[in-house]
């Protein structure tokens, strides 16, 4: 029988453990109807890649189709700005079906494929080894602000060729793009604020790029060809940049903290990479696919009912909101054996931490080079990392699973 289920998906209880709060839904009723927030909540593993793999059923665009009140409520007085931030999301590629989502995402596929982002490597390993060499000189680290948010975004600011001295612009505006996952009630406005300063950031130096010819080399140029080719328009350009920019080092950073943190709590698994590491290269891939199951840096993502289905007893109507869980499809004991344990040596590992089908994130294999050599250049450093506190306080997002800070002294 179903016991209560609280659908405050902003609670304490399921902001700090998402794991026991979405996998009492997941055992009691994993097709979940949040009255509260007017919206389908989906926690199996094999629901959320059947959902996936059935595209033409579950819309992406959600933006532009959701007619409901904004979840969670905002201040009426912000409804102008909601209604920006929508049209603004609408650009985004990832926000299409296809066949738009297909000929937009073709623009800047192949710049993400593995041979192209194995390129990279070097300079990862280089910004890595900079940063830990000057954490070193004092023997602490918070490894949130001092490695896990400047690495990704020094590289991804490399790649779309922006300056390095803007780099801390770039993440105060992508933190307040981050308001599209929490929960405040005047949360429009820091995220408004944080797209139109991005947009007039970005609208320059996309016009100086589609002046020029293509440089393969440069994200953000390729990006701009998008215009000429016809996929693009010049609005939908700047917002694609907009998002590559925040999707190309949030991610990240929650995979190296969150990573970092799960070896720090299982200090056997620690020595098992540091002594596995040098004897088998394979184990720092599976460790970096283990800290992306056990526990993802995205928690859910959002879509929307194209037409009437059943799923798990239930109907999902068209036009029904629905939020599929990573982090409780990834603990899924019906997928995972002994899900709650963090084990470096699983495989296969089948996460879904990158989502799944058509929309599988591009970005996954520049995730993945940055956690490897992370975790491995920690494990080649330091004997042992020692937390210096033991509350872990969580960003209030429901898209994001992010600590705000992590505290750590250097052995």
């Amino acid at each position: 029988m179903v016991t209560a289920i609280s659908d405050d998906m902003f609670s304490g209880e399921a902001i700090s453990d998402p794991y026991s709060y979405y996998g009492k839904i997941r055992d009691e009723d994993p097709v979940h109807w949040n009255e509260l927030y007017e919206l389908w909540v989906i926690t199996r593993h094999d629901d959320l890649v059947w959902m996936t793999r059935h595209h033409e059923l579950f819309s992406s665009e959600f933006w532009k189709r959701d007619k409901k009140s904004p979840y969670p409520a905002i201040d009426e007085s912000d409804m102008g700005l909601y209604k920006f931030m929508r049209e603004f999301f609408m650009d985004w590629f990832i926000q299409h079906d296809r066949p738009v989502h297909t000929d937009q995402r073709k623009v800047v596929h192949k710049w993400f494929s593995p041979k192209s982002m194995e390129t990279w490597r070097p300079m990862v390993r280089s910004v890595i080894k900079d940063l830990l060499d000057e954490a070193g000189e004092t023997g602490h680290m918070d490894v949130m602000r001092d490695f896990a948010i400047p690495l990704p975004l020094f590289v991804i600011a490399q790649m779309m060729g922006f300056p390095n001295q803007d780099r801390r612009f770039i993440r105060s505006m992508a933190e307040k793009l981050l308001f599209i996952g929490r929960g405040e009630t005047d949360r429009m406005k820091p995220l408004t604020e944080g797209i139109k300063e991005l947009i007039d950031y970005l609208n320059p130096l996309v016009a100086e790029k589609a002046a020029k010819p293509v440089d393969e080399n440069d994200l953000l140029s390729v990006l701009a060809s998008g215009e000429k080719s016809g996929a693009l328009t010049r609005d939908e350009v700047v917002a694609n940049a907009i998002l590559l920019l925040l999707a190309g080092h949030e991610t990240t950073i929650n995979l190296i903290c969150n990573g970092t943190l799960a070896f720090m709590q299982h200090p056997d698994q620690w020595e098992l990479l540091k002594r596995g590491e040098f004897e088998d290269p394979d184990v720092i891939v599976r460790a970096t696919e283990e800290c992306l199951r056990y526990d993802p840096p995205v928690k859910s993502l959002q879509r929307i009912g194209s037409e009437d289905v059943e799923l798990g007893g239930k109907l999902i109507r068209a036009d029904d909101r629905i939020r599929w869980f990573i982090s409780s499809a990834n603990r899924d004991p019906q997928k995972h054996e002994n899900p709650d344990t963090f084990d470096i040596s699983r495989w296969p590992n089948t996460h879904v931490a990158f989502g799944s089908g058509i929309h599988h994130c591009l970005g996954a294999t520049l995730a993945r080079l940055e956690g490897q050599e992370a975790f491995k250049a920690l494990a080649e450093r330091y004997d042992s990392l020692t937390l210096e506190t033991n509350e872990f306080e969580y960003q209030p997002s429901i898209t994001f699973r992010s600590l705000k800070t992590l505290p750590v002294s250097l052995n």
